[in-house]
């Protein structure tokens, strides 16, 4: 399996491969010239992500005829581009859709045969509640979906297209399938979704998350619990009176914002505006002093001026997030962004992005060798990848303010022998060195 694009996706990636091995004799590998089947679980979020998908399965594709039986494609761009792919890469022998995940055992063994017809797509409606999954990211960390789909307007996005309207998991539901994860020996918990803090009021859940987030502290022992993709028209500061006074539920907030010009904001169809975006970052900070901010910005959508894009580079001077990521803007089939008008060159979008980054990089540097000197829980993975090239042992892991796969990590060059033989683990560790991305330690307990 080789799994494409975000936490969501990875979810998806397990729950097939829980079915796999529950359903059959499969035998899953992680190396790719062992395998006789090969799933590529696509994203089709922008351009680039796109493009990294067909890539994949063009290189997987390769390999047919040379130990490869079968191809199998799967994920959000099946749901939306399964025609143009059926007929552009006929060596995909199954597709799986957002909505037939328990179809992955007949696709990969092929017992119900090749047929390709078009269908005519659909949005997802499926929650897919307590079933078996086989984690892919390990037991450091692993991701809860607790819900589906999308129902915010945002212009630029194709999100609600392929994973339908938003729709939460119920209560009791998500706290079978955290204590599962825990028995499993998973040690932080990380709540995902398109819109992960409108959590619950489908289902009639006044400050939904919150109650959710309350009993999962509750009901497990995960020693991190935290939450992905705030939006935010749908805060609760219930939540954030919650982050203050348990420091089990992480004081981190990853809230894309996407910009921060009226202009670019009504455009776009996103809520707030510069002045309550200043406001809701200084009463976060206020409420948990400890917190860790992240965003992501997009420059270049049609009808960004360079007044707002100069407004937005104020802004993020002004904010000093810890992490955040830019983008240019992607123009997605059958969205309203993409038949506007007066959009900015590609260059011109690019040249601002790179600007903001350069900016960002600036803070990010700053705001970590704030934390030379400092000791801090982290929680420490295994050895680093780059590990074998360097000549000696180097641990990487994270701090609480560094979200899984997101984030920069936590290297650790010193108090190796502090550490327990079997990782992942917790651990004290004292902040030694400072980059604009990456923190490095000596582990003291």
């Amino acid at each position: 399996m080789i799994s494409l694009g975000c936490p969501k996706n990875t979810v998806d990636a397990e729950i097939m491969l829980g079915q796999l091995q529950a359903e059959s004799d499969v035998v899953i590998t992680n190396d790719l010239e062992d395998a006789d089947v090969v799933i590529v679980n696509t994203c089709g979020f922008i351009d680039a992500a796109k493009q990294e998908s067909i890539d994949t399965i063009l290189e997987v594709a390769e390999r047919k005829g040379r130990g490869l039986e079968r191809l199998i494609v799967t994920g959000c761009m099946v749901q939306k581009y399964r025609t143009d792919l059926q007929q552009s890469i006929p060596e995909i022998d199954g597709f799986v859709g957002l909505d037939h995940l328990e179809k992955i055992t007949e696709a990969v063994t092929g017992v119900a045969g090749d047929d390709l017809a078009p269908t005519r797509r659909k949005m997802s409606l499926r929650l897919y509640e307590d079933l078996p999954r086989v984690l892919v990211t390990g037991t450091s960390h692993a991701y809860l979906k607790v819900s589906e789909g999308c129902s915010n307007p945002c212009t630029f996005c194709a999100i609600p297209q392929m994973r339908g309207k938003f729709r939460s998991r119920g209560i009791d539901s998500l706290v079978r399938e955290a204590q599962s994860l825990q028995q499993q020996g998973v040690l932080e918990l990380n709540l995902v979704a398109q819109d992960t803090t409108r959590y619950g009021e489908d289902l009639g859940i006044q400050g939904g998350l919150t109650k959710l987030v309350e009993t999962l502290l509750a009901e497990t022992d995960f020693r991190w619990i935290r939450f992905l993709y705030a939006y935010p028209g749908s805060l609760d500061w219930s939540l954030f009176e919650l982050m203050a006074r348990e420091p089990r539920f992480a004081s981190y907030v990853d809230i894309p914002l996407q910009h921060v010009s009226s202009n670019v904001l009504t455009r776009m169809r996103r809520p707030g505006s510069p002045q309550e975006y200043r406001e809701m970052i200084s009463r976060m900070r206020a409420l948990v002093p400890d917190i860790t901010l992240r965003t992501t910005f997009i420059t270049g959508h049609p009808g960004e001026t360079p007044k707002d894009f100069g407004e937005l580079h104020d802004f993020v001077e002004w904010a000093q997030f810890d992490n955040m990521g830019a983008f240019t803007y992607s123009a997605q089939d059958a969205t309203l962004s993409a038949r506007m008008s007066d959009t900015p060159t590609p260059k011109t979008a690019e040249r601002r992005r790179a600007k903001l980054m350069e900016l960002q990089q600036k803070i990010a540097l700053s705001r970590n060798e704030q934390k030379v000197g400092q000791t801090f829980d982290a929680l420490i993975t295994g050895l680093c990848d780059e590990t074998e090239n360097l000549g000696f042992s180097l641990y990487e892991g994270r701090i609480l303010g560094q979200a899984p796969e997101i984030d920069g990590r936590l290297l650790v060059n010193d108090g190796i022998d502090l550490l327990p033989e079997s990782l992942p683990a917790f651990a004290r560790v004292e902040i030694t060195d400072a980059h604009p991305y990456d923190l490095v330690g000596a582990v003291v307990a």
